[in-house]
């Protein structure tokens, strides 16, 4: 497996993204990583590894890159705005269609908190994505930005199967926002699955927060993922 950073274009600006590439030179699946609210961190590039070991290239973008590096990283992640994301996610997109490594017919795409939401909000937004996978995604029926839509109201636009993991001691999303995510994606006849861990809170696939981390819905959870791109994203 190879990994590095590479900058490429996004909204005419340069967007930093994490690469990882499975061994060998055959073209395979790509899975597009999105972050959770401390950025493109250890804990993110470790996600990227697992799924590069299981045969996929990554690209993992840092949508922190338009705002002042020197803020904290919860100061950054109150200023994303939707229309933003949407943007630098689809440059990762169109950069993952022409990469020589890639099948451009079987990109996915997986995030963690933050990333969560923006997972739901990409499946509806980009018409490249084959399956999507949100990890305990919050804020789901709040926009980000002023006369836009929050991603739950996009709904009906979600074009690919979407997995969804959560905890069930989890506040953002909690229980019921859940069962309305799940209500309301089994109203529109998308194809979906929802899986729920006990004893588990927000971010517990987190190994570098010792308090928030569960082992056991990790475990869990991660197989069932792994299955799911397998069964969407291979011929």
């Amino acid at each position: 497996m190879a990994s590095f950073t590479r900058t490429i274009k996004a909204g005419g600006a340069g967007m930093a993204v994490h690469e990882t590439l499975p061994a060998g030179t055959q073209r395979c699946p790509a899975i597009v990583v999105i972050q959770h609210a401390p950025g493109v961190d250890s804990f993110l590039h470790r996600m990227a590894e697992r799924l590069s070991d299981a045969g996929y290239a990554t690209v993992a973008p840092d949508l922190y890159h338009r705002l002042d590096p020197t803020r904290e990283a919860m100061e950054r992640f109150r200023m994303l705005k939707d229309p933003e994301i949407e943007q630098d996610v689809t440059a990762v997109v169109d950069y993952l269609r022409v990469h020589p490594r890639i099948d451009a017919a079987r990109l996915g795409i997986t995030g963690f908190c933050m990333g969560g939401r923006v997972v739901y909000l990409m499946a509806a937004a980009n018409p490249h994505f084959r399956a999507a996978v949100a990890y305990y995604g919050g804020n789901i029926m709040v926009p980000w930005g002023d006369g836009i839509a929050a991603p739950f109201a996009r709904s009906a636009e979600i074009r690919c199967p979407l997995m969804f993991h959560a905890g069930s001691e989890d506040t953002n999303p909690s229980p019921d926002d859940v069962r309305k995510l799940d209500t309301e994606l089994t109203r529109l006849g998308k194809p979906h699955e929802f899986h729920s861990y006990p004893g588990a809170g927000h971010a517990f696939m987190n190994f570098t927060n010792a308090e928030r981390y569960r082992e056991s819905a990790d475990r869990d959870s991660w197989p069932r993922t792994l299955e799911f791109f397998a069964r969407h994203l291979h011929p």
